[in-house]
C-alpha cells in the first residue's frame, strides 16, 4: 500500500503521459512533486500554472502535508540521524555529528581539509547506525576533479572495512559545468531510492558558478540559479531524511584591516540556505581548526582536528 501511494499515477489527474513528463524532468516520487514550486513544475514539465498547482496540492494531500504543531515538529526532529566525522571534538561541535534533513556547508581555502572530510563521510555513512553511520551509500558530485578512490581505500582500510565494497557503494558524478551540476540534482530522486543514497556531497557547490558568471552584470542571474539549486538540495535533504554536505570557497576582502580577510563565496544566497556553516582553516603542522560561524541552534565555537591516513581524527592532546 505504501509503494502504491508513491506512484505518480496515483495522483488524481495524472495520467501516463503527465507521469512520464514528470519523470523525464526528474520528479520520480510523490514527495518530489509535493515540495516542488508551482513555477518550477509548470516550466520544467511544460504544463499550465493552474495544472502545476493542482498537482502539487493533491500530492501534499496524499502525503498529509499540512499545518503542524510545534510538538509534531519536535517528533519529526527526533527522526534526524547523525553521521560521525570520526573526530569526537568535531562531532561535539556539530551537536553530535553531521545531521540529516540539513545542509552542512564546509568553508575554507585550498588545502584546508574540506575534501578530506567529504571523503571520510563517504566511507563512514556506510557503517551501521550503532557505529556512527547510516548503513547506506554515498553520492559524490565532483565539480573540481578532486575525488580520489585511492584516498577512499586508505580511509576504509584505516577503519577496518573492505575497501572494494566501500568503493562499490559510492556513486560519483563529475559535473563539468553549472548546467550539468544543476541537471544532476534535478534527476536525483530515482537514484536516491534505487542506490540507497544516504548522503549527498557537492564538492564544490560554487566553483562552476564563479567561473562561468563573470562581472557584476551576470551576478543577479548567477545568484538566482544558485538559489534554485540550493533550494532543491535542501528539499531533497528534508524529503529523504539525509544530509547534504557542500563545500564552499573563500574570497579575499582587501578592505578589511582588522580580523580575518577571507569570507565565504556565494554571498547571502548560500548563507541563508545552509543549515550549519563551518569555517575550516589550517593551523601549524597537520592541525586544522573548525569553527561554527552560523547555525540555527549550535553556539559559535571551534575545535581542532587532524587529517591522517585514516581520514579525520581528533587532534592529540
Amino acid at each position: 500500500m505504501v509503494e502504491a501511494i508513491r506512484k505518480l499515477e496515483d495522483i488524481p489527474g495524472v495520467g501516463a503521459m503527465t507521469a512520464q513528463k514528470l519523470r523525464v524532468a526528474g520528479y520520480y516520487t510523490l514527495e518530489s512533486v509535493a515540495v516542488a514550486s508551482t513555477r518550477e513544475l509548470a516550466e520544467i514539465v511544460g504544463i499550465s500554472s493552474d495544472k502545476a498547482l493542482e498537482l502539487s496540492v493533491r500530492a501534499r494531500e496524499m502525503l498529509e502535508i499540512s499545518f503542524q504543531t510545534a510538538e509534531e515538529l519536535l517528533k519529526r526532529r527526533k527522526e534526524i540521524a547523525r553521521i560521525t566525522t570520526r573526530s569526537r571534538a568535531l562531532d561535539n561541535l556539530l551537536g553530535g555529528g553531521v545531521e540529516t534533513q540539513a545542509i552542512l556547508e564546509l568553508i575554507g581555502e585550498y588545502g584546508a581539509g574540506k575534501t578530506q572530510l567529504c571523503h571520510t563521510l563517504c566511507v563512514v555513512v556506510q557503517l551501521p547506525p550503532e557505529q556512527g553511520g547510516l548503513g547506506g551509500n554515498a553520492l559524490y558530485i565532483d565539480t573540481e576533479g578532486t575525488f580520489r578512490p585511492e584516498r577512499i581505500i586508505q580511509i576504509a582500510q584505516g577503519i577496518g572495512i573492505d575497501p572494494n565494497e566501500v568503493l562499490r557503494k559510492i556513486v560519483v558524478a563529475r559535473a563539468f559545468n553549472s548546467d550539468h551540476q544543476i541537471l544532476i540534482i534535478e534527476k536525483i530522486d530515482e537514484l536516491i531510492e534505487k542506490k540507497n543514497i544516504k548522503i549527498i556531497i557537492v564538492d564544490s557547490v560554487i566553483s562552476h558558478f564563479r567561473a562561468e558568471y563573470l562581472g557584476r552584470e551576470t551576478l543577479a542571474i548567477r545568484q538566482q540559479r544558485l538559489n534554485s539549486h540550493l533550494h532543491r538540495l535542501l528539499r531533497i535533504a528534508e524529503v529523504y531524511n539525509i544530509p547534504v554536505v557542500v563545500t564552499n570557497q573563500v574570497i579575499s576582502s582587501p578592505d578589511v584591516f582588522f580580523g580575518p580577510t577571507d569570507k565565504p563565496a556565494g554571498g547571502h544566497i548560500i548563507a541563508h540556505l545552509s543549515t550549519n556553516r563551518v569555517f575550516i582553516r589550517k593551523s601549524k603542522k597537520n592541525l586544522r581548526i573548525a569553527k561554527i560561524i552560523d547555525s540555527p541552534y549550535l553556539p559559535e565555537a571551534e575545535c581542532p582536528f587532524i587529517i591522517s591516513e585514516q581520514g579525520i581524527e581528533d587532534a592529540p592532546e
